[in-house]
């Protein structure tokens, strides 16, 4: 297992309308790491943002898609989604509040 460091960790947001509906739950959506584990994205959030503390973490591995090109065929990456939820003594994710 490769040694991931906590920057490493988070990847991106994941913006949709599901991802807005539960950030009023105190709960933020990340695209994360394939072989990052629930403690290292605890981690990793509460070191990005500051003030920040984890109850809990969902996580979710996704499979690539099959994809064609004519007669070549593939898939598309693998990803895993990580929905964080907050504590209610915690403050919010800065990142989101503008959206």
């Amino acid at each position: 297992m490769a040694d991931i460091k906590y920057y490493d960790v988070l990847l991106k947001p994941v913006i949709t309308e599901k991802s807005m509906e539960l950030m009023s739950e105190r709960k933020y959506t990340f695209l994360v790491h394939p072989d990052a584990n629930k403690i290292q994205i605890r981690e990793a959030v509460e070191k990005m943002f500051e003030g920040v503390k984890v109850q809990k973490v969902n996580t979710m591995n996704n499979r690539g898609k099959n994809k064609r090109r004519g007669y070549t065929s593939g898939r598309t990456a693998d990803t895993k989604k990580a929905i964080v939820t907050l504590k209610p003594e915690s403050k919010d994710i800065e990142f989101f509040e503008g959206i």
